[in-house]
């Protein structure tokens, strides 16, 4: 089976078809939240409350997962179905349509933190002969550098189809001033292996050597230590606290939000 990379260039490739696939398929949600998952526990925040930017945030199950766990998020894709789909399933972050091959523009140290998922393997690709896949690379790391916090990190998941791309990126953040490290969950296994390249500006205080992943059965565990750690607790989905929590976040976010009331979360009798 073809790389999807390979097929035609994101823009085109995630199409309405193909992202609606993100609210349909159980199994690309489900990947897509463990991998979420692994990357904010990676990124080692301090506390709830942060500002994290999600490059390639798609159809916003990564920043769901960014939500669940108390942050705020901004969120670039350059799909648009993609994010028509993130629209329609009403996710908390602010959306962008953005090449983020071309770089951005945002406050200088304006975020805690960077998660992608499944996103720069996209940049090797030079779809037409003005792109030079390295210094698509360098307009993005040179950009990201400029608006995380200093201390903060950025955790991107990847698929590299050949060492060489590990290489090209890595040279790339660490010519724009990261520091970079490489985690590998799922080593000996073929479908489950997983890249994690994870960048960062400086040093902090509570920093510490992440361990990868060694076996499959190690998700699960892993999903554990994430809420056993935080200091915010995972609700249940859609249930009163859920929605009293997004009710919050959305009030700071300056939003028009519904009172509660004693029917907030409260299950609708079916109707026939």
């Amino acid at each position: 089976m073809s790389r999807p990379e390979s097929v035609a260039p994101a823009e085109y490739f995630y199409n309405s078809a193909e992202a609606e696939k993100y609210t349909s398929n159980t199994r690309i949600i489900e990947i897509q939240s463990h991998m979420s998952q692994r990357a904010i526990e990676l990124l080692s925040l301090p506390e709830p409350g942060c500002l994290i930017l999600d490059l390639g945030c798609g159809s916003g199950l990564s920043g769901s997962e960014l939500s669940d766990q108390g942050h705020f998020w901004i969120g670039l894709d350059i799909s648009p179905s993609m994010l028509e789909v993130a629209l329609d399933r009403e996710t908390e972050g602010d959306l962008l349509l953005s090449d983020i091959g071309q770089g951005f523009n945002f406050i200088p140290g304006a975020f805690d933190g960077c998660i992608s998922i499944s996103a720069l393997q996209w940049l090797c690709n030079a779809e037409k002969t003005s792109q030079n896949p390295y210094k698509r690379f360098s307009k993005l790391f040179d950009s990201l550098y400029k608006v995380l916090a200093r201390g903060a990190r950025a955790v991107f998941q990847f698929y590299p189809s050949h060492p060489s791309q590990i290489e090209i990126i890595t040279q790339a953040s660490v010519k724009s001033g990261f520091m970079a490290d490489m985690v590998i969950d799922f080593p000996e296994s073929t479908k489950a292996k997983k890249y994690y390249l994870i960048l960062q500006t400086g040093n902090r205080v509570n920093n510490y050597n992440p361990v990868p992943l060694e076996n499959e059965d190690e998700v699960k565990v892993g999903k554990r230590k994430i809420q056993k750690n935080s200091k915010h607790v995972k609700v249940k989905h859609k249930s009163k606290d859920w929605i009293s929590n997004k009710k919050d976040r959305q009030r700071k976010q300056g939003k028009d939000v519904r009172p509660d009331s004693k029917y907030t979360g409260r299950k609708r009798n079916p109707t026939f």
